[in-house]
């Protein structure tokens, strides 16, 4: 029996870890470990994408791999590249052993060795697969984030389907590395394009909604359990009242534990205007956002609201 043997055990798992899940979306996880499928992870930065893949690592026991995607992310830092330095320095070591015995170096035989596994380096995909061979359906799979896929260019979705469709990748130099037990893939994105619709139908979706504050308070109490429950109430609204106004980058729930840990911190036991003045870095990350910022947190911690 492991933690995917059903979405309530999954949820109590995370929960463990440090991290607090919906039914919806501990339903999801399973099927993602039961049917072998990728799970894509949407919504606004802050809501817990990234850390659902940790924690997932976390409770299962697995290791998590992470491929951090970025534009011009190539295949041989996804995928696999070869040890050039180390091919080089193999050449020389044959061509020495070479000279002193008086041997010819044969070429055909030479490339073979160049091309060998003790030369391949394997990136995020290529190592969550190998780590995944052998593995029976009760052992702890890696977990492979790859983050951000959005920031990556079009191509990088097709390389994604044909090395995700057969879990197996294809080396013209060794041949086809593959798994029949795959490794549990995260995939998140913050919408800032649009990914390839064969990508999304090859994976398993949750949107992540910002957390309603009942919600929100447990996940405070989780990261941050040494701070007063009456503060933590007051980053809520805090953060809520932000979130209404008209920001570039409202506050996500990593802002706002990022704001309680801040406060707890310096020993300050309320949330007024000063206090919210004088940690705002915690908060907002965008200079346009001072002002609005302001004007919501006026009269905080006393007066009308």
């Amino acid at each position: 029996m492991t933690i995917f043997s059903d979405p309530r055990s999954l949820e109590q798992a995370l929960e463990r870890a440090g991290h607090i899940v919906t039914s919806e979306l501990a339903t999801a996880c399973v099927l993602a470990h039961r049917l072998g499928k990728p799970l894509l992870c949407e919504g606004v930065p802050g809501v817990g994408k990234t850390s659902l893949a940790r924690a997932l690592a976390r409770a299962s026991g697995g290791p998590l791999i992470r491929l951090q995607c970025h534009d011009g992310l190539e295949s041989s830092q996804a995928l696999y590249d070869w040890d050039f330095a180390k091919q080089i320095l193999h050449v020389r070591t044959i061509e020495a052993a070479s000279t002193v015995a008086g041997e010819p170096i044969y070429a055909l035989r030479l490339d073979d060795e160049l091309h060998d596994r003790a030369f391949l380096l394997a990136r995020p995909i290529l190592q969550a697969i190998e780590d995944s061979q052998g593995l029976g359906s009760d052992d702890p799979r890696p977990v492979l984030l790859i983050d951000e896929v959005d920031r990556a260019g079009d191509e990088f979705d097709a390389l994604l389907l044909e090395a995700l469709a057969d879990w197996s990748i294809s080396i013209p130099e060794l041949g086809t590395i593959s798994t029949e037990t795959p490794p549990l893939v995260i995939l998140t994105s913050n919408r800032t394009r649009d990914l390839h619709d064969a990508l999304r139908r090859r994976c398993l979706y949750h949107w992540f909604e910002q957390p309603d504050a009942a919600a929100e308070s447990r996940i405070l109490s989780l990261h941050v359990p040494q701070a007063e429950s009456s503060l933590r109430e007051a980053v809520i609204d805090a953060a809520n009242r932000l979130r209404r106004a008209d920001l570039i980058k409202p506050p996500g729930t990593a802002e706002t534990i990022d704001w309680l840990r801040a406060l707890h911190s310096l020993g300050l036991e309320e949330l007024d205007e000063p206090s919210a003045a004088a940690t705002l870095s915690a908060v907002l990350k965008e200079a346009d956002d001072l002002d609005p910022a302001g004007s919501a947190l006026r009269s905080l911690g006393g007066g009308s609201r």
